[in-house]
């Protein structure tokens, strides 16, 4: 089996469309503007091998207080791209170094239930540094194997009922983190490219 980094690098480019719809097409609303968002999926070298970083959103939040989710955010216009938005908002939230970030290139965006296409923008982190939750924003940063995220049988597909409507949704638990929707949806498309 190829190293970590080796099986990131090909993973890079674009795939089949992944959206909060997918196990729910009869949901899916006629067509809408989305707005552009950009997340950082970052791994770094630990002592136990390669990891991705993610964060617990704080519970004060208006929209998804206490999910897992990655670093990042909607493109401001201060941005030049998704990707520029990505490594901003993660240094705004857990203070990593844009320059510390090896773009490898980004994943095939998700169309999100709020209204976003988000890209997901693959990078390693090249330099150690210790995460900052933002204040306020940002409750815990946190990592997960590679190997966890990479292994397709850690994905399970749930439902629960929302404003009167069964949804169904993908979620990788990882210890005391449920990671779901969104998040876990995207990280399933990574896990897909990634291979055996």
């Amino acid at each position: 089996m190829a190293d970590p980094i080796t099986r990131l690098r090909a993973a890079v480019g674009e795939g089949a469309p992944s959206s909060d719809f997918d196990l729910n097409p009869e949901l899916r609303p006629a067509a809408r503007q989305l707005r552009p968002a950009g997340v950082l999926v970052a791994f770094s070298e630990t002592p136990n091998g390669w990891a991705l970083h993610l964060t617990k959103r704080s519970s004060g939040l208006k929209h998804h207080p206490g999910q897992i989710a990655f670093p990042g955010g909607k493109v401001d216009p201060s941005d030049s791209n998704v990707i520029a938005a990505a490594l901003r908002e993660a240094e705004e939230e857990i203070a990593l170094p844009r320059l510390a970030v090896d773009v490898l290139g980004t994943l095939t965006p998700h169309e999100t239930v709020t209204g976003f296409r988000v890209t997901p923008v693959l990078g390693l982190v090249r330099q150690p540094f210790t995460p900052i939750p933002e204040a306020g924003e940002v409750d815990e940063a946190f990592t997960v194997p590679f190997e966890h995220i990479a292994n397709r049988a850690n994905y399970l597909v749930e439902s629960r009922y929302f404003r009167g409507v069964q949804r169904r949704f993908q979620v990788v638990p990882y210890g005391p983190y449920y990671i779901w929707g969104a998040t876990a949806r995207m990280l399933y498309g990574l896990a897909e490219r990634l291979g055996p």
